[in-house]
């Protein structure tokens, strides 16, 4: 059995991880759509016609059974629509804001996102259900999607670069603020950057473990035997091929990923 892990760039290469720490021989494959990168500031009819498009693709080329959305902007948009056309398993990345909510004591909670992700309802039902009597603070960054993707591909990045991007989370954690949430599969990949210019006493929450979980509950109700796997992850692309290194660890023993353009 196969489990696709799909993102419009390198972000759900952070689901991906995730997935593979908890399921370490579970067969995985991997897919960007590179050609529409950013998601998160294309229009919500875009966003459902690039990655229903392109998950298609993925799922048909793969053979994928179990499909992970790992891309916010696409799953707080586009998931009822790539559910309606595949008859396969889909599971979506749900912003981490009531974990947050329950772990503050401040009662000061910060929500990083895609501008698309943070101008959703889905969004404002979460927090509204979730976090009530907190103050949110959201702040909408596509640079930093920008960012992560530059890392991935070798780029040092810069403390002032990240700093640029975060204005309104570091004015609240200078009032106290002490929840982040995560809400970008990107952003988990500069979890090592962020650290550096965010207050310790910030505790940083993703979605990683949680979709990570879901797709292990998955297999089960699905009645899969977790058996020795020692394929490397499958890599695809809407665009032109690339390759990613990995660090030491980051998806087992591999240390690259070839990305391949679907057919």
């Amino acid at each position: 059995m196969r489990v696709g892990v799909f993102d419009s760039g390198v972000g759900g290469l952070s689901i991906l991880s995730a997935i593979r720490m908890a399921i370490p021989d579970l067969e995985l494959a991997y897919c960007c759509d590179n050609l529409n990168f950013p998601y998160g500031t294309k229009s919500e009819a875009d966003v459902i016609k690039y990655s229903s498009h392109v998950s298609q693709q993925f799922v048909v080329r793969a053979e994928i059974d179990i499909l992970v959305i790992a891309c916010n902007t696409a799953s707080t948009i586009a998931l009822p629509t790539i559910r309606s056309q595949l008859s396969i398993p889909v599971v979506g990345v749900v912003p981490a804001v009531k974990p947050a909510a329950q772990r503050t004591k401040s009662k000061i909670i910060g929500i990083l996102a895609t501008p698309a992700s943070v101008r959703q309802p889905y969004l404002a039902g979460l927090i509204s259900e979730f976090a009530e009597g907190c103050e949110v603070v959201l702040c909408g960054s596509s640079g930093l999607v920008q960012l992560a993707e530059q890392k991935m591909r070798g780029v040092l990045i810069g403390d002032a670069e990240v700093r640029a991007q975060i204005p309104e989370i570091l004015e609240a954690a200078s009032r106290g603020l002490d929840q982040l949430v995560l809400g970008c599969t990107h952003f988990p990949l500069l979890e090592a950057e962020l650290r550096r210019v965010i207050p310790s006493h910030v505790h940083f929450v993703d979605s990683g473990d949680a979709v990570a979980n879901r797709v292990k509950t998955t297999l089960e109700n699905l009645g899969y035997l977790f058996k020795p796997n020692s394929r490397n992850v499958q890599g695809w692309c809407s665009g032109p091929d690339f390759s990613i290194r990995f660090p030491n660890g980051f998806i087992g023993k591999q240390p690259e990923l070839v990305l391949q353009k679907l057919p």
